[in-house]
């Protein structure tokens, strides 16, 4: 176990979902998106910048040829940013929802740069394992890679690009898996990495280590978990609010772990404050830069 503070990248800033941690290294400058408020943030040499999308905007990815893809309600979009707060959109696939009350959730791309992202029924106590794990090419969203979701999160890949990792934050599930990722994209038999209905919290937004450490939020929990490959928790950070999102690697050395939140319902303690901030942990290992979407040919 691993003691580490956790530091509040920009005090008073609260979001009501906070997801997506995106550290872009060619601008020095920190992304990520509050989902209810339909904003992407963006955070460089302590200015604190907001764009409101026209839906919901659940993770973004940087994109190869400049700006992000962004996972909104109803498609994935490739996103400009102007410094004035406007912003242009152009649609990379519409969504394959198999419901009319679904959004996209957890996204990223893979070390190829092949942009994944799931998809989740918006009331998660509808109890509807409708979620899918999709992977956008040329022809948008052909086919489902990963189904039978609840709440599909924790997606990340190994250091050397030949396995995928995901998790499902749903009460029903709280599990972890892993699968060998073909160099085409297929995803091969998946393997029950954890399950975390004996720990504090359900596994939610995830982040991978050099090492091939799988580095998990807690939510509920208060707390992020480092996995290794066969399941074992051998490191535990503490954050100051109950409901951590996703974390993800950043900084110059790719040595801070950032680590976003949710406003619960019924905030109590550190929660009425802290709740829906972002974090900033020193783990004492290194992550991995995110690979920039590579639009297929």
């Amino acid at each position: 176990m691993t003691a580490s503070r956790a530091e509040r990248v920009r005090p008073g800033h609260r979001d009501r979902v906070g997801e997506s941690p995106l550290w872009h290294a060619g601008e020095r400058a920190l992304y990520w998106v509050d989902i209810e408020a339909c904003a992407i943030r963006r955070l460089a040499d302590g200015e604190l910048q907001s764009w409101t999308l026209p839906e919901r905007v659940a993770c973004v990815a940087p994109h190869a040829d400049g700006g992000l893809v962004a996972a909104l309600e109803t498609r994935v979009v490739h996103v400009a940013l102007a410094a004035d707060g406007t912003f242009t959109l152009a649609t990379l696939a519409p969504a394959r929802h198999e419901r009319a009350d679904m959004r996209f959730n957890d996204g990223r791309c893979d070390r190829a740069g092949r942009f994944w992202v799931g998809s989740m029924v918006r009331d998660m106590g509808a109890n509807v394992a409708a979620g899918r794990m999709y992977r956008l090419d040329t022809h948008g969203f052909p086919s489902v890679h990963i189904d039978n979701l609840y709440t599909p999160n924790g997606l990340a890949f190994d250091p050397d690009g030949l396995g995928i990792w995901w998790s499902d934050s749903h009460p029903l599930s709280q599990c972890i898996w892993h699968a060998p990722l073909a160099e085409d994209g297929t995803v091969g038999r998946r393997r029950l990495v954890a399950d975390m209905h004996d720990q504090p919290g359900r596994p939610d937004g995830a982040a991978m280590d050099v090492d091939g450490g799988y580095w998990i939020c807690a939510n509920d929990g208060g707390r992020v978990l480092r996995l290794t490959p066969d399941g074992c928790v051998d490191r535990i950070l503490d954050v100051p609010v109950s409901k951590p999102s996703m974390c993800s690697f950043g900084g110059d050395a790719l040595d801070t772990l950032y680590v976003t939140s949710i406003q619960p319902a019924n905030p109590q303690g550190d929660d009425l404050l802290l709740a829906g901030e972002v974090f900033a942990l020193r783990p004492g290992t290194q992550g991995i830069a995110e690979t920039p979407f590579r639009p297929p040919r």
